[in-house]
C-alpha cells in the first residue's frame, strides 16, 4: 500500500459537541512533533445524539455528521498522510444503540413490522413464543406494570406514535386506534418493566440500550461493514480496531472475513481480554490485542511483592476480607453466580431455553439453569471456544460434577448442547463473557481493596508484583509471537489511569506507613463502610494533588471525587446499587468525603502524597519508557504524555488542553521530574522519535541486568534490528523507597562496545561498566542509542 510503517498510535476520544474530526486534524501538528505515525480515533459512525464516546452506533452507515462526516474525515486522512502519518479507526460489530429507537432507522423498521421487516435477523432477537412476552420483542423500558395506563398516542409527527412520557415508538399500519392500550397489544414488541427480567433481544452485557446484531449473517456483515469497506478503497485508514468480539457469535469466523475486507497487510487488533493464564488464538488474522495483558506486566513489574502480607492484614484488620488470592478465588464465583441469577438472568433464561429445545430428554428447567450458572461462574475466561482452549469447557465441567453430583444429569444436556455447536453453544459462550464482565471488573473490583491499583480490565488483583523474570519471559514472547500487537497503559476503560496506578502501586513499598495513615485517618474521619473506605482511602491517595495546592482550590477535584466514589459504591452494590440507591449511605458517604477534603485529614493525606509522589513519578516514568520501548506497537491514550489524574469513565474522557501540551513541549530542555509532568512528555517525545526514525531498531528483545547491591533495582532491555547487534537500551528504576535509603553504590551494568548516548540526557555515555549512580543522577529511567541525539529529527 506503501502507506507509513506504524510505530506508535495516539487514541484521541471524539465528540460532537468539543472535539470533531476537524478538530483531530488541528492537532495533527502536535502529535507528528510528539512522534506519533498514527492517530487512533474512537468510534465515527454515527451515534446517538450526544454521545460522549461512540460505542452507541446508530446508523453503521454513515460517518457522524456531528463529528464532520465523511468530508471532515477525508481531511483528517490527508492532512495525516501529507505528515507522513496514518490513520487507525475504532469499530463497534457487536452492538448498535436503541436508546432512542428514532435515531436507528434497523431497529425502528423491526419495531414496526416485527418478523416481517427486512431487519428482523439483523437482531439477535428472540421471537419464540416462550420468550415470556408471548412471542413479542420485549423492550424493557417500563417503570412497572402500572405504567401500561401512562400510554398516550402521540399525533403530532406526520405518523401516529405510541408515546410513553418523553418515549416513542412506531405504530405497525392498519394497528392505530384511539386505545393506546389496544395499540400497543396490536404491535410486535411489548414494553416491559425494566426490572421483569424479560428481555427480548441480545444486549450489550446488561446495557439494555445496547442491543447485539448478527454479524455471523452474511447480509448484517456486509451492510455492517460497507462503510468501512469504502474508507479502505479510498485508502483513507491504515488500521481497525475492534471492539468487544467476544460477544460475536463467531468472533473467528468474523475476523476472518474482516481480515479478507481489508487485505493482509492493514493492522487489526482486538479488544480481548485474555484470562490470567489464557494465550491469545495465533489462528486469528489478527495483529495482537489491545494491550491490557501488557499493561498488567508493565505495572506489576514496579510493585513490590513483599508488601503483599501486610497489605493482606489491613484489609483484613479493616474489612474482615484477605483480598488475596484465596479470598478472591472463592469470592470471584460467587459473584458471578449472582450476577447470572439477577441482572443476566434473561440471557441466562434463553441460554437454558436453547439447551432444553437441543438436548435428548427430559429435564428440569431449573436443574438445567442451576447447572448452566455453576458452570458459567466457574469458567476462568470469557469464551473457552479459542483454539489454545480446546479441553477447558469439559474440565470446567468435570470440576463441577466433582464438586456438586447432583447436577450431573443437567451438565450432560449442556456437554450436548456444547457437542452440537448449535445456538446453545453460541449463547453459552455469549453468556460466558457477560458474567465475566459484569462480575469482576464491574463488580469484584469494587468491592476488594487490598491494592487497587491491580483491580484493573485484565489484571489480577490476586497477585502482587510480576518478578523481572516473569515480565522479560512475557516481553520476549510478545517480541517473537505478537510484534504488532498494540501495548497501553491507559484506555477509555481503565479504571485508573496510569499515573494514578503508578502511584497506588507505591504503597506496596510502604505498606506499614499507609496503614498507620489508614488507622489515623478513619479515626479522625471514619468511613461509612470499612471496606469502601478502604478502596476509596487508595483512589484519594492517587488523585490528591501534589503542585501545593490544597484539594479543595482545585477546579473540579471535589465534583469528581464525589461522581468517581458514587459510582464506585453502585458498582460494588453491597451498601447501594444502580438499582437500588441507598439514598442516606449515600449522604452519609458524600458528608465523609467533604470531610476529608475540607478538613485536617485532607492535610494529611496531602503531606504523605507529596512526600511518596517522587517515587510514584519514578514508577510512572519507568512504565512508560518501557512501554513506549517494548515489544508491540505502543499506544500513548490522549493527554497522557503530560502527568494525568484519571479515573473509571467518564472522568477519562474529559477534554484534553492540547494548547497546554504545545507550550510544554516547546519548552522541553531537560525539564525536572516534578508536579508539572514536563519529564514524562519529555520520556514521551524522547522515545517515540527514536522509535519513528529507526523502526528497525526495535525487533530483538534481549533482557538487560545489573550486578551488584542494588542490582534488584533495575528492569531494562536492550532493542535491535534482527541478525545484527543492540542499538536501543531502555532502563528504569523499581521499588524506588527502599532505593533511596542506600543508594545504587556499587551496582552497573555492562554497555556492549560502541558509541552511546542517554537520548534524554543528551549525554555520551561510555561502554563497558556503566555505573547506575551516574547513568540515573538525572531521571530515574535512560534511553540509550547508539545513534547521536543530534542526529534525531527535531533536536
Amino acid at each position: 500500500m506503501g502507506n507509513p510503517t506504524i510505530t506508535a498510535t495516539y487514541r484521541l476520544q471524539l465528540r460532537g459537541d468539543a472535539f470533531t474530526l476537524t478538530d483531530a486534524a488541528a492537532v495533527a501538528d502536535y502529535l507528528d512533533d510528539l512522534g506519533v505515525s498514527h492517530v487512533y480515533l474512537s468510534p465515527i459512525l454515527t451515534a446517538s445524539k450526544g454521545s460522549t464516546h461512540g460505542y452507541d452506533v446508530t446508523d453503521v452507515t454513515t460517518v457522524s455528521p456531528a463529528l464532520g462526516g465523511r468530508q471532515a474525515l477525508t481531511a483528517l486522512s490527508e492532512e495525516l498522510r501529507r505528515r507522513g502519518m496514518g490513520l487507525v479507526v475504532d469499530l463497534v460489530p457487536n452492538h448498535v444503540g436503541v436508546a432512542n429507537p428514532r435515531e436507528n432507522a434497523w431497529w425502528w423498521d423491526v419495531l414496526t413490522h416485527g418478523q416481517r421487516s427486512d431487519y428482523a435477523d439483523f437482531f439477535d432477537i428472540d421471537w419464540r413464543p416462550d420468550n415470556g412476552a408471548n412471542g413479542k420483542l420485549a423492550l424493557p423500558v417500563l417503570g412497572s406494570d402500572s405504567d401500561l395506563d401512562a400510554f398516550t398516542v402521540d399525533r403530532t409527527s406526520e405518523e401516529p406514535l405510541l408515546a410513553f412520557y418523553e418515549h416513542r415508538f412506531p405504530i405497525a399500519p392498519g394497528t392505530d386506534s384511539e386505545d393506546a392500550r389496544a395499540v400497543h397489544e396490536a404491535q410486535s414488541y411489548r414494553l416491559v418493566p425494566w426490572n421483569s427480567g424479560i428481555i427480548g433481544y441480545r444486549r450489550f452485557f446488561a446495557v439494555s440500550d445496547l442491543a447485539g446484531i448478527r454479524q455471523e449473517d452474511p447480509r448484517v456483515f456486509d451492510a455492517s461493514h460497507r462503510e468501512l469497506q469504502s474508507w479502505i478503497a479510498d485508502d483513507l485508514v491504515d488500521g481497525v480496531r475492534i471492539d468487544h468480539p467476544d460477544g460475536l457469535a463467531d468472533p473467528a469466523g468474523y475476523l476472518d472475513r474482516l481480515r479478507a475486507m481489508i487485505g493482509p497487510d492493514r493492522w487489526l487488533v482486538i479488544e480481548k481480554i485474555l484470562g490470567h493464564e489464557e494465550p491469545l488464538d495465533d489462528h486469528l488474522p489478527i495483529d495482537g490485542t489491545t494491550g491490557y495483558d501488557a499493561l498488567a506486566e508493565l505495572g506489576g513489574v514496579f510493585l513490590d511483592s513483599s508488601g503483599a502480607p501486610a497489605l493482606t492484614a489491613l484489609s483484613a484488620a479493616r474489612t474482615e476480607e484477605r483480598g488475596d488470592s484465596a479470598w478472591l478465588r472463592q469470592r470471584e464465583p460467587e459473584i458471578k453466580r449472582e450476577v447470572a441469577s439477577t441482572m443476566l438472568a434473561p440471557e441466562v433464561r434463553r441460554l437454558v431455553r436453547a439447551i432444553l429445545r437441543e438436548a435428548d430428554g427430559d429435564y428440569v428447567v431449573e436443574d438445567v439453569r442451576d447447572a448452566v450458572i455453576a458452570v458459567v461462574a466457574a469458567m476462568p475466561v470469557y469464551r473457552s471456544d479459542y483454539s489454545p482452549l480446546a479441553g477447558l469447557a469439559h474440565r470446567v465441567i468435570g470440576s463441577v460434577v466433582a464438586e456438586e453430583p447432583r447436577m450431573a444429569e443437567p451438565l450432560a444436556a449442556l456437554a450436548s448442547a456444547l457437542i452440537r455447536g448449535g445456538e446453545a453453544a453460541t449463547r453459552f459462550h455469549q453468556v460466558c463473557g457477560a458474567v465475566m464482565a459484569k462480575s469482576v471488573e464491574d463488580c469484584l473490583f469494587y468491592r476488594t481493596a487490598r491494592l487497587v491499583s491491580l483491580q484493573e480490565v485484565g489484571g489480577d488483583p490476586a497477585t502482587v508484583g510480576v518478578s523481572p523474570a516473569e515480565f522479560h519471559l512475557a516481553f520476549a514472547g510478545r517480541a517473537t509471537r505478537w510484534p504488532r500487537a498494540m501495548t497501553t497503559l491507559s484506555t477509555h476503560d481503565t479504571k485508573r489511569g496510569e499515573d494514578v496506578r503508578a502511584r497506588i502501586g507505591v504503597l506496596s513499598q510502604v505498606p506499614s506507613l499507609w496503614a498507620e495513615c489508614v488507622d489515623q485517618w478513619e479515626r479522625i474521619a471514619p468511613s461509612p463502610d470499612p471496606a469502601l473506605g478502604l478502596f476509596l482511602w487508595q483512589n484519594l491517595f492517587g488523585v490528591w494533588p501534589v503542585d501545593g495546592r490544597a484539594a479543595a482550590d482545585v477546579p473540579d477535584f471535589r465534583d469528581r471525587i464525589h461522581a468517581y466514589a458514587e459510582k464506585a459504591v453502585r458498582e460494588a452494590g453491597t451498601r447501594t446499587s444502580w438499582n437500588d440507591v441507598d439514598e442516606e449511605f449515600e449522604r452519609d458517604l458524600h458528608r465523609w468525603l467533604d470531610t476529608v477534603i475540607d478538613g485536617a485529614v485532607g492535610n494529611a493525606l496531602g503531606s504523605i502524597c507529596t512526600q511518596l509522589a517522587p517515587h510514584g513519578w519514578s514508577d510512572a516514568l519507568g512504565q512508560k519508557l518501557l512501554q513506549l520501548c517494548g515489544p508491540g506497537i505502543p499506544d500513548v491514550y490522549q493527554g497522557t504524555e503530560l502527568w494525568e489524574d484519571s479515573l473509571v469513565d467518564p472522568d477519562n474522557r474529559r477534554l484534553v488542553d492540547y494548547d497546554v501540551r504545545r507550550r510544554a513541549l516547546d519548552g522541553l530542555d531537560l525539564p525536572p521530574v516534578d508536579a508539572t509532568g514536563a519529564a514524562k512528555l519529555h520520556v514521551v517525545r524522547t522515545a517515540l522519535r527514536l522509535r519513528r526514525t529507526r523502526p528497525e531498531s526495535f525487533d530483538t528483545y534481549t533482557p538487560v541486568f545489573a550486578s551488584g547491591s542494588a542490582a534488584a533495582h533495575l528492569i531494562g532491555f536492550a532493542r535491535g534490528r534482527s541478525g545484527a547487534a543492540q542499538d536501543v537500551i531502555a532502563l528504569a528504576t523499581r521499588h524506588s523507597v527502599r532505593l533511596s535509603e542506600r543508594g545504587w553504590g556499587d551496582t552497573e551494568f555492562t554497555l556492549p562496545e560502541g558509541s552511546w548516548t542517554n537520548l534524554l540526557t543528551a549525554e555520551d555515555v561510555e561502554s563497558g561498566h556503566v555505573r547506575l549512580s551516574s547513568l540515573f543522577d538525572r531521571y530515574p529511567v535512560a534511553l540509550l542509542s547508539r545513534t547521536s541525539v543530534a542526529e534525531l529529527p527535531g533536536s
